[in-house]
């Protein structure tokens, strides 16, 4: 059962004492933190965690881009796009175990809704955030009460609990933060015991896909007197601005007039752009990226003036270099698999694929990116 807590930073366990989970991480196994592929964005790292591939190489980079090949942009809001499979490369999780004969679940996982080579998860949700987290619950322990033939071993599930408090109140917010977490550790807690009760060799595995940052209202970017339709598209993801040169407008030119902006922000030619862990090839960044100053993120000026007038507090966000720690996720994981009060260093997320490979025992593809053998030690 692997399990994304969207937004769940490294270091809220330590700080609010979770019962349940600092109970299931005391008798399992965790990482000192999870760290997240650049850009720290929920659809990028969750989709890297089901292929073990970097965005760069399994096509989904951010939260929205444009894709050259389609000459259309793909965002998260737009659920045509969101279930066209012919974005997602790599072999995602259940489709790897499918093709071994295994039945599997998900419960809203990235990538899980889109027809993938031509295949889905054998029982799947629609993302719908009005679903309760009982529901959630309920339904992956009907999964495991179904017959062993119908039986999923592969359960995938998220929940956005802590993401949504963090985006609204930062990760400082610790009354609030400390709230919306006792109510998941219950709803957590809820889940283990069932699986405990079906006896079952169940093997669970915790993460979640980035952390959370504080940035002041003062310190939004208006992308507005950045936008120039007739030379370049702006693609806007808050941390990251990917910018597409149209095919008259000469490069070096552009760098230059948007250098001359450069106020709280660097621009860079993508290839020189710090965050990413390779060179990054995919068309689909564009050929320039601008990175706001750490702490300040871009949003258009409408958006701001929105944002400003409702709230009081500082805001919470995420998408940064992962040097910054605060954009680490975590790892736990719990199960007759994995050893008992283990810790190991920080580790990157695209290792988590080839562990749960070991554990089904499942091939892994040749083409992925990450490595079993930097995490294999959590395994008995």
């Amino acid at each position: 059962m692997l399990i994304s807590l969207d937004g769940f930073r490294w270091d809220y366990v330590a700080r609010f004492k979770p019962p349940f989970l600092s109970k299931f991480i005391q008798d399992g196994v965790q990482a000192e933190s999870l760290i997240p592929t650049f850009p720290s964005k929920t659809f990028p790292n969750h989709y890297t965690i089901a292929t073990g591939m970097f965005p760069d190489k399994h096509g989904i980079v951010s939260n929205s881009f444009y894709s050259h090949e389609k000459g259309l942009t793909y965002s998260i809001g737009n659920r045509k796009v969101v279930e066209d499979g012919t974005f997602y490369k790599g072999t995602p999780l259940w489709i790897q175990a499918g093709r071994s004969g295994m039945v599997t679940a998900s419960y809203f996982f990235v990538g899980s809704e889109a027809n993938i080579m031509g295949s889905w998860p054998t029982y799947y949700k629609k993302y719908n955030e009005s679903v309760k987290n009982e529901e959630r619950v309920s339904q992956a322990l009907k999964w495991l009460a179904l017959p062993a033939k119908e039986r999923p071993h592969l359960i995938t599930m998220y929940f956005s609990d802590m993401d949504d408090t963090g985006h609204r109140f930062g990760p400082n917010a610790d009354a609030d933060l400390i709230k919306t977490l006792m109510k998941l550790d219950k709803n957590l807690e809820s889940l283990f015991q069932g699986v405990k009760a079906t006896g079952l060799p169940v093997n669970i595995i915790i993460v979640s896909d980035h952390g959370m940052a504080e940035v002041p209202k003062e310190q939004y970017i208006a992308t507005d007197s950045l936008k120039n339709d007739s030379r370049y598209r702006l693609v806007d993801n808050g941390a990251l601005l990917n910018i597409h040169v149209k095919n008259n407008q000469n490069l070096e030119e552009v760098l230059s007039l948007l250098r001359q902006k450069e106020n709280h922000f660097k621009v860079y030619k993508t290839s020189e752009t710090p965050g990413f862990e390779y060179d990054p090839k995919n068309p689909d960044w564009g050929q320039i990226q601008i990175i706001p100053d750490f702490g300040y993120y871009f949003a258009k000026q409408d958006k701001i003036e929105t944002v400003i007038s409702k709230s009081k507090t500082p805001f919470g966000v995420h998408g940064y270099d992962p040097k910054h720690k605060e954009m680490h996720g975590i790892f736990y994981a719990n199960g007759p698999g994995f050893k008992s009060g283990h810790e190991i260093a920080a580790v990157k997320n695209i290792h988590i694929y080839p562990l749960v490979c070991k554990i089904l025992g499942l091939p892994v593809p040749p083409n992925i990116d990450g490595n079993l053998q930097v995490v294999q030690e959590v395994l008995k």
